[in-house]
């Protein structure tokens, strides 16, 4: 059996605390707990409790690894200068993370990317397969996020646009074709 490991990337226009990005910010916790409860949502990397003096890169993600981002990202480590958003989870199967993505909360706030968000040149999310007993670190999400810029979709990595199967031979998502030109 097998599981899908799910990466987002994204680099904010401005610091957190910044007013350009607090809706952003205050978002956050509304948009987890929703993935929590969603149909076919396994686990996220959670920092351990009474950290949040700490910075995403001095705090302890337990089995998650040591917090790390992708070469694409080149600003700020501190509490006062960190604009990256990132998130790592674990679902039971592609159409599960999917459908969280584009429903909901997360999807409205997917509408307003353009507002808190500099322009990717680089993937924004990236999925791959793990086995049942594996758990996604930083720096996991890190390699496949460079590895779907530097070679495009693959077993390795890859998107909702051109996702492939476990067994690693390409497929297609339920819904996909209603998305296409719109959210993905």
């Amino acid at each position: 059996m097998s599981r899908v490991a799910f990466t987002t990337f994204a680099i904010l226009k401005k610091p957190y605390g910044n007013p350009e990005v607090q809706e952003f910010d205050d978002l956050t916790p509304p948009t987890f707990e929703e993935a929590e409860r969603s149909p076919g949502f396994i686990a996220r990397a959670k920092e351990s409790p009474d950290q949040s003096h700490l910075t995403n890169f001095e705090r302890d993600w337990g089995d998650w690894g040591k917090f790390d981002v992708p070469r694409f990202y080149t600003g700020g480590r501190t509490n006062e200068t960190d604009s990256r958003a990132s998130t790592l989870s674990l679902w039971n199967d592609l159409e599960s993370a999917f459908s969280f993505v584009y429903t909901g909360l997360h999807r409205s706030t997917l509408r307003k990317r353009h507002e808190w968000f500099l322009k990717p040149e680089w993937p924004s999310y990236a999925m791959w397969w793990v086995s049942d007993d594996t758990i996604p670190t930083w720096s996991d999400a890190c390699h496949r996020l460079e590895h779907l810029h530097d070679h495009g979709p693959t077993p390795e990595s890859f998107s909702f646009r051109r996702p492939f199967a476990a067994d690693g031979t390409p497929t297609r998502l339920r819904g996909m074709a209603e998305r296409r030109g719109a959210d993905a």
